[in-house]
């Protein structure tokens, strides 16, 4: 993004500030104008964002197992449902396309006949992205599944029987962000700091909360900001749009799952008393920082996800946990450790070959790093007997 593309979006967003009556905009609303506006957001730019060459390295990046364990999951869930045709696969999120790909290419290669009877559907709001992901398919696929571009609001309710996924990507859902003040909750907002023609900047304020859906998101996590137990000046973080997205999805599945990737934690880890000051992070150049105020629409940024209360607001809406594991763990299940296993028999590839997949393998797993993603699934509509059967991503030696 050039310098003009960042001032226009400064400008709009110094313009939404003056709508409104009160002359300041609540967090989220910021964060979303920031990634997604149309014209000047942060994903919907032509600029290198994913990849060493990019912002940051998700796991499709790392190589093809990825993509690859996941097939194996989707392939036995495909089993559980009893072999549905089609079997509705939605991504969302696909980034450039590259974890797409390399499911897709593996099911082609070793399940034909689950691969024919596919219906993969992509979730994309940036049309660059969608741009890239249409060029990944065009040039890998022999002979393509029905792969359709759409948006989540335009499918039927319960129409879908098969699996919604993402990696990373309720991490940039916009957040609210709330502040401990005098044992009581209050939300922070953005206001106008400045503005000439070549420079715009912008500050933070504290209001009352601009919802009552926030107060509803504490109690149902159980969790009190307010009690003694937390420090003054607390600064966490809200992620109301998550609720609304697993709403959204329990109203298209009919049956099947929702497999969710992501760094986060549960409830009483994202609200340690000593996270004080929440865990919004801007990516840039491979670099992180907490300032969203800079490098305004050309940087990332995202905060952990609640995977709590993705799974109880879930339940109130007909959505069952099946379970929630780590990465590291959920990939070893799925067959990593035999792939890496098999880097100490002799092969075609030299030894710089070895030591580099060997490397990518284990950053699959690193606990400091990858490994230490949360995976949830849940499911809707399985009969008893289907929920019976383990899955394997989630089986893990005694």
């Amino acid at each position: 993004m050039d310098y003009k593309n960042n001032l226009n979006l400064c400008h709009f967003i110094a313009q939404k500030i003056k709508e409104n009556p009160q002359n300041k905009i609540t967090f989220a609303d910021y964060m979303n104008w920031v990634l997604y506006h149309l014209e000047y957001g942060y994903y919907t730019v032509n600029h290198p964002q994913f990849g060493t060459q990019g912002d940051f390295v998700t796991s499709p990046y790392l190589g093809s197992d990825f993509g690859e364990m996941l097939a194996e999951q989707f392939f036995q869930m495909w089993e559980i449902l009893d072999r549905p045709n089609p079997f509705t696969l939605v991504e969302m999120g696909a980034g450039q396309g590259i974890l797409a790909r390399d499911i897709l290419l593996y099911l082609q290669k070793k399940y034909p006949e689950f691969y024919l009877k596919l219906n993969y559907i992509i979730i994309e709001k940036s049309p660059i992205l969608q741009q890239q992901q249409q060029k990944q398919f065009k040039n890998e696929l022999d002979f393509n599944p029905s792969i359709q571009w759409c948006d989540l609001d335009n499918f039927p309710n319960e129409a879908i029987r098969g699996c919604f996924f993402s990696n990373e990507l309720v991490d940039a859902f916009p957040v609210h962000q709330v502040i401990v003040q005098n044992r009581q909750l209050q939300e922070i907002y953005v206001i106008l700091d400045s503005q000439t023609s070549t420079e715009v900047k912008f500050k933070e304020t504290l209001g009352e909360l601009s919802t009552s859906k926030i107060t509803d998101y504490f109690k149902l996590i159980e969790i009190d900001l307010c009690s003694p137990a937390y420090p003054e000046g607390y600064r966490t973080e809200v992620n109301l749009a998550a609720l609304d997205w697993i709403k959204t999805l329990s109203s298209k599945l009919n049956q099947g799952f929702i497999l969710t990737i992501d760094y986060g934690y549960p409830a009483q880890r994202y609200y340690l008393p000593s996270r004080r000051e929440g865990t919004l992070q801007c990516y840039y150049q491979h670099r992180h920082h907490n300032d969203p105020y800079l490098n305004i629409g050309r940087q990332d940024i995202t905060a952990h996800v609640n995977f709590t209360a993705l799974q109880l607001y879930g339940e109130n809406w007909g959505i069952n946990s099946v379970g929630f594991t780590q990465q590291a763990l959920f990939l070893m299940a799925l067959g990593l450790g035999d792939r890496i296993a098999a880097l100490s028999q002799p092969s075609r590839y030299s030894i710089s070959e070895v030591l580099q997949r060997r490397e990518c393998l284990h950053s699959l797993i690193d606990p400091m790093g990858l490994g230490n993603f949360g995976i949830l699934l849940q499911s809707k509509g399985l009969s008893p007997s289907q929920q019976q059967i383990p899955l394997k991503g989630f089986c893990f030696p005694s």
